[in-house]
């Protein structure tokens, strides 16, 4: 091992360390899962997240997580008191109503493209630290699958967690 002496002012030991610090092999590891929903709702998936970081043995890095869908999204949000859910779910759907006579696709049924501007006001995937080997979230945040469509879904979701 090369000793770097970017810091001079340091001893060898500590040079050593930093130089091991620097050089540990990151690690990658994905897993795919699915959340069936019951129609529109929003589902916590904080836990299923929790279990992969653990599963994975990533101790500190990041975890990007996916939805593999048009009509559904992720959020981070309040995950104590179920009112948030209930006024975001509100909110969203005094700002995007199903069955617009303005909407030009409408393939699946008056929610169908509705829930895909739903999606694309929200987000599809989300990045969050991984800190001692936990989400590293906020006291009151929770990860939601958010269900834009009226009907049940299974929905695919990639948990990718890169770090050491």
């Amino acid at each position: 091992m090369v000793i770097l002496d970017f810091q001079p002012h340091l001893n060898n030991d500590r040079k050593l360390l930093i130089c091991d610090l620097l050089s540990r092999e990151a690690m990658l590891k994905q897993k795919q899962f699915s959340v069936i929903t019951n129609g529109r709702s929003i589902v916590n998936i904080t836990r299923d997240i929790e279990k992969h970081i653990k599963e994975a043995a990533i101790h500190n890095g990041l975890c990007h997580v996916f939805i593999h869908h048009t009509s559904a999204s992720l959020i981070i949000t309040e995950n104590a008191d179920i009112a948030v859910l209930e006024d975001l779910e509100f909110y969203l759907t005094k700002l995007v109503k199903d069955g617009d006579p303005n909407y030009i696709h409408d393939d699946e049924g008056p929610d169908d493209m509705a829930a895909h501007i739903r999606s694309v006001l929200t987000q599809s995937e989300i990045t969050i630290p991984v800190r001692y080997g936990h989400c590293g979230l906020g006291t009151w945040q929770g990860i939601f699958v958010w269900e834009h469509r009226t009907q049940p879904h299974q929905r695919q979701i990639t948990v990718t967690i890169h770090g050491e």
